[in-house]
């Protein structure tokens, strides 16, 4: 079996505990980020200090991280017209969904990486995607991924297999796998190195972490940290 991984890291919560997941699994990891014109770019930078974290205070996983990119794919934000990729107000639109989905970005961000690791030999593609604690994002969902990974394999005549170790688990229990994989340590890097918040806020600390403490993504790390740590307590 062909143990090597590229894992779709944007630099959150999400990914960097699928990144843990996937350096504890495979004997080489590369890893793949994306600038799409997004409002919280400032994840991009997050996401090359959470890699520099992970070298120092893993060892045993500094050995198997191998090249990291970040693929420019500003169309995508000129032509998705969401709270995401420009300055506006959060709220959910006429069809119920947040206007911070931005149509097909996970579809382009895995065809996208298919590519890369077709290239690089990479046999396994590992993406934070979660059906329990999201947002209602489509492109999120478990029956897309997996029509979307037949559908690569069809179009690359490839054998790739599309793992997203988050998809029935909460945010709480992405707490408590990341202490799982790397301990306090880890939980450290989560809480003080990722970013999550929509708006790009990092001048906010609280104690899960930086952000506006209002947006979507912030309310669900909220409440994902304070039930892990009321866990924690009883």
């Amino acid at each position: 079996m062909n143990k090597k991984a590229l894992v779709l890291f944007s630099g959150g919560q999400d990914s960097t505990v699928c990144l843990a997941w996937a350096l504890s699994k495979f004997d080489h990891v590369e890893t793949i980020g994306f600038d799409y014109g997004q409002r919280h770019r400032i994840e991009l930078e997050c996401r090359l200090t959470v890699l520099d974290r992970i070298r120092e205070q893993f060892p045993e996983w500094a050995h198997k991280l191998g090249e990291d990119r970040v693929i420019d794919l500003s169309w995508l934000g000129q032509i998705s017209d969401c709270a995401l990729t420009e300055e506006r107000e959060i709220e959910l639109n006429e069809t119920g969904l947040p206007n911070t989905f931005v149509p097909g970005r996970n579809l382009v961000f895995f065809l996208i990486s298919s590519a890369v690791a077709y290239r690089r030999g990479l046999s396994t593609l590992v993406g934070g995607m979660c059906q329990t604690d999201f947002s209602g994002y489509p492109d999120c969902r478990e029956d897309t991924l997996k029509a979307l990974q037949v559908a690569t394999n069809l179009g690359m005549a490839s054998s790739f297999r599309f793992e997203t170790p988050l998809m029935w688990i909460d945010k709480t229990e992405t707490f408590q796998l990341g202490e799982q994989l790397g301990g306090k340590k880890l939980l450290e890097i989560i809480v003080r190195d990722t970013h999550t918040c929509y708006t790009g806020d990092r001048s906010h600390e609280h104690e899960w972490g930086f952000g506006c403490g209002e947006c979507p993504a912030c309310d669900l790390r909220k409440r994902g940290w304070k039930n892990y740590i009321s866990q924690q307590n009883q």
